[in-house]
């Protein structure tokens, strides 16, 4: 069937009938999962793709860094192993970097769906694992051989029957071997859920194959995207940002050239890639540019291969944002994840009523590996979120992540799996930039582990020596800081000792504020006080408040 074959109605009906598949892929993981990073967390994507591999639609749940990968990534598994290759109960998988999200911590498992002995459509997932071996995941690598165990395209499961070498040398090779291995099966189970509706819904529909409906949803995903995009003034647009980096501040330079239905975004000028984790390879960049792009531009436009096409990426090679192998890349998203902040800065030159200030962006991952008070060896990470910046409309959301889109962990899900244990868990008053909208406050917490030796804490880290920005007069969020219950301070991006009985405090970043504070109205700020938001000296100070 071509799309002309497709009314608007049956379109729709299809399309929402693909959703509620993927969301029920995702569900299947999630609650298959052994770690709290993906069932608590929600580090994961999950998402259908037609016999080509190109990505038709995705599951509401998870972050760009997977999604949008995912995306791209698939197509590499469909050059290796063509359909026609494939059996049913085959499944494949690779933690590549430069294929996948960029590090070698998340697996992306991918199976082949056949309908009357023919293959029709892809699923897959993508999963940070909790541990890949080598390092202790961080920043402080020097190639990627360090970080771990890098699995090429091979299958996971042949015709039903498990991968025993496969899964043999990952338990060999990992510091929690059976949430690792437990989560592949998760992923597996969440793709064999999603190929079963699919295929009742082909049923259903009397659909034999699902070219004809991947051509309509493709091509008007993309004419809606460069509708989109046609609304934007036609220009040239550029922003510059400068984050911590390691041990040198690093820069992140964009030019976005917006054409009638078209729009290409270029990274000349950016930082070169660096001798240290926080490299990112293209695949990245490609997802956390597209995903900001949409954000601004297209936000009701399906996330998939259509809404891609009206977009270019280009990343010099060799430079951080399209970092060349061997480099290591553990913490990519330490530089990956502040591309939303150059994406908006240069667009709040277009459209600035559809942009936000800059927030704490990078998600703070803290990794705790040592001995329980039992003797049993743990390894645990964990993601937290600082402020986000404040909206052309609104304050900024406090202590959320963006544009990760990673939820927090409930401190009692974490001790609940760990020794770590959470003594204090609270926002930062006076954290988020003032403006007209305030930017969202960061958080503070108070972090220890119940053991009687030394437990490794690997600070993955940014936004401590450079605050983030507010935007159209808004001022700037409070830059975060780390220090131990001596206070001394902490490198962001190091690995050190806490020792028992120690805590280590972790101050995240606040969100920039949006829009002259002048302009605030004064029923906000006496109910920022009322909730402890603000102090009445930062009030008086930043607003000009004076009590009646």
């Amino acid at each position: 069937m071509g799309e002309m074959e497709y009314d608007g109605v049956t379109l729709e009906v299809l399309w929402s009938r693909l959703i509620s598949i993927v969301n029920e892929q995702a569900a299947a993981l999630m609650h298959a999962s052994f770690t709290t990073v993906v069932r608590e967390a929600g580090d994961l994507s999950a998402g259908v793709f037609d016999k080509q591999g190109r990505m038709l639609a995705q599951a509401v749940t998870g972050t760009p860094g997977h999604i949008n990968t995912m995306a791209t990534c698939v197509a590499h598994f469909v050059q290796r192993h063509p359909l026609e290759s494939l059996k049913p109960g085959d499944s494949l998988l690779t933690n590549d970097p430069w294929l996948g999200s960029g590090h070698l911590h998340d697996i992306t498992v991918v199976t082949p769906v056949f309908h009357r002995g023919a293959g029709v459509a892809w699923f897959a997932n993508t999963c940070h694992a909790m541990d890949i071996g080598g390092r202790t995941l961080g920043a402080g690598a020097r190639q990627v051989f360090e970080e771990g165990v890098n699995l090429p395209i091979i299958h996971l499961f042949r015709e039903g029957a498990i991968n025993e070498d496969l899964i043999s040398i990952l338990r060999a090779n990992v510091r929690e071997p059976d949430q690792v291995v437990g989560d592949l099966y998760a992923q597996q189970a969440g793709n064999d859920v999603g190929a079963e509706k699919l295929l009742a819904m082909m049923d259903e529909y009397a659909l034999e194959d699902l070219e004809g409906l991947a051509e309509a949803i493709l091509d008007r995903s993309e004419a809606a995207t460069r509708d989109a995009i046609e609304a934007v003034p036609n220009g040239r647009y550029e922003d510059a940002i400068e984050i911590d980096g390691f041990d040198e501040p690093l820069m992140i330079r964009a030019v976005i050239d917006i054409g009638d239905r078209d729009l290409v975004v270029d990274y000349e000028g950016s930082s070169p890639q660096v001798g240290w984790g926080i490299n990112v390879v293209y695949n990245y960049t490609h997802a956390y540019t597209t995903y900001p792009l949409k954000c601004a531009i297209s936000p009701s436009v399906p996330n998939n291969e259509g809404s891609f096409r009206p977009v270019k990426v280009t990343a010099p090679e060799g430079c951080i944002l399209n970092a060349q192998f061997p480099c290591a890349v553990g913490a990519r998203h330490l530089v990956g994840h502040f591309l939303s902040q150059a994406v908006f800065g240069a667009l709040s030159k277009a459209i600035p009523d559809r942009v936000i200030a800059d927030g704490s962006a990078g998600l703070w991952n803290t990794q705790l590996e040592g001995v329980d008070l039992e003797g049993r060896r743990f390894a645990y990470i964990f993601f937290s979120a600082g402020g986000m910046g404040a909206r052309p409309t609104a304050d900024g959301l406090s202590a959320t992540a963006f544009p990760s889109g990673i939820r927090g962990v409930p401190a009692e899900a974490i001790e609940a799996v760990s020794p770590v244990r959470m003594l204090r868990r609270e926002l930062i008053p006076d954290s988020g930039g003032a403006g007209k909208h305030r930017g969202g406050l960061s958080q503070q917490m108070v972090l220890t582990v119940d053991s009687g030796l030394p437990a490794q804490h690997s600070c993955m880290y940014d936004r401590t020596r450079r605050a983030p920005r507010g935007f159209a007069g808004g001022a700037d969020g409070k830059a975060g800081e780390l220090f131990l219950s001596d206070g001394t301070p902490l490198a962001p991006k190091g690995t050190y000792d806490l020792q028992p009985g120690q805590t280590v405090t972790l101050r995240l970043p606040g969100g920039g504020g949006h829009g002259d504070p002048g302009d605030r109205l004064r029923s906000k700020i006496e109910e920022d006080i009322r909730q402890g938001r603000v102090t009445v000296e930062a009030a008086e100070r930043d607003y000009g408040y004076r009590a009646s």
